[in-house]
């Protein structure tokens, strides 16, 4: 694709809204099955480690898709329809700056559902 960067946030942040609706069913999906395996199993510390890190996955799914991604695809336009090239310069700072950002909560999501994962095995 010979996008430029600005354009690519914006098809991430429209594939992005269209994925939350199925990552929002999974979560919850997720978060049912573990408390039934709990029920229909017996809860024991790996459950409840899990039970524990549900919370934290959702924060972190919703903070990424509310605050980021909104925060990302506003400054991709802004850029986009900047009036000269330092102002978009300075668009494209901020908005790499962010995108650093969210790399590092896309990380620690990615642990923490690893640790999920891990725990729901072992359960």
């Amino acid at each position: 694709m010979k996008w430029d960067e600005a354009e690519r946030v914006g098809v991430r942040a429209m594939i992005g809204r269209r994925y939350a609706l199925v990552g929002v069913v999974n979560l919850v999906l997720l978060a049912v099955f573990a408390i039934m395996d709990g029920i229909l199993g017996g809860f024991g510390p790996p459950l409840y480690v899990e039970c524990a890190l549900l919370p934290v996955l959702f924060g972190l799914v919703a903070a990424h898709g509310a605050f980021f991604g909104r925060r990302l695809a506003a400054l991709a336009e802004a850029e986009r329809g900047s009036a000269g090239a330092e102002e978009a310069a300075s668009f494209a700072r901020r908005r790499r700056s962010l995108q650093r950002m969210s790399l590092k909560v896309s990380w620690f999501n990615l642990a923490v559902s690893a640790a999920v994962v891990a725990l729901a095995a072992n359960a």
